[in-house]
């Protein structure tokens, strides 16, 4: 499904390193790769993501029927999963940080999900601009596009596949954006990593409501999640909240096109 595009990927890896292709299937096309030096083949990774479509990662694993059998989200929709209960938490914003924040003057969903997934066909990039309408400015809605479809839905469909034993939250601190909510579970990377900023919303009440929650239902109990927010005057907000309808009418969408967008 997806191996044609991936494939596409990897030929410019034999010119850029010097390694020769001996045949297309999808072993043999890595083979060659296999055995060039690493310091070229950083190199190439390094030219080749670099002209990738912006946000993305250009290589990426591939169902080759051997190591790996089936797309993940059919697994999921199956049940196959390896856990025995799931903790989730979403960002607000988990797009906006993959997405050209400078495109706002051309921002258009329908060709943004075309670029993004270049299998879907004009009917289906439509849909998506028919369902990303709603959401405030076209720069917004390529952000939704970009962030539901690769990280929040997913998680919806994570959440399904271990129904009644999965906690869903939301972390919404501005900016809310992809692994921010990261420093706020681990404190210790700040001095770990000390070129990462200090959590933007410092505050230990906060703090301590994050550790200390109201009752917290399971997913499916209601669609339950638990918001962690803050108010305009700083003080923390932890909540339960419910799935947005709209959003799950957006999943349920790009669940049904897993099989062209390599999920």
């Amino acid at each position: 499904m997806s191996y044609a595009i991936q494939s596409s990927c990897l030929l410019p890896v034999y010119g850029l390193t010097g390694c020769g292709l001996v045949s297309r299937s999808s072993l043999h096309m890595f083979l060659p790769a296999v055995a060039v030096d690493v310091n070229a083949l950083e190199n190439a990774n390094i030219n080749i993501s670099g002209v990738g479509f912006y946000g993305t990662y250009t290589f990426v694993p591939v169902v080759d029927g051997e190591f790996i059998t089936q797309r993940p989200t059919l697994s999921l929709a199956q049940g196959k999963v390896n856990g025995e209960a799931l903790l989730s938490v979403t960002n607000a914003f988990e797009g906006r940080s993959f997405v050209n924040q400078s495109t706002a003057a051309t921002a258009n969903a329908t060709e943004y999900a075309l670029d993004l997934f270049p299998n879907l066909d004009s009917a289906q990039a439509d849909e998506v601009g028919i369902l990303y309408a709603g959401l405030g400015t076209p720069l917004f809605q390529i952000n939704a596009v970009q962030g539901e479809s690769i990280l929040i839905c997913p998680t919806y469909f994570l959440l399904h596949a271990f129904a009644g034993r999965s906690f869903k939250g939301e972390f919404a601190i501005p900016p809310a954006v992809h692994a921010l909510d990261v420093e706020y579970y681990f404190p210790s990377l700040l001095t770990d990593f000390p070129d990462l900023t200090v959590p933007i919303f410092n505050n230990t009440a906060f703090v301590d409501a994050f550790a200390i929650t109201p009752k917290w239902n399971k997913w499916d109990v209601g669609q339950t999640e638990m918001l962690f927010n803050k108010t305009d005057t700083d003080a923390p907000v932890v909540r339960p909240v419910k799935t947005d309808d709209a959003l799950l009418e957006r999943c349920r969408f790009w669940q049904r096109v897993g099989d062209l967008t390599a999920q």
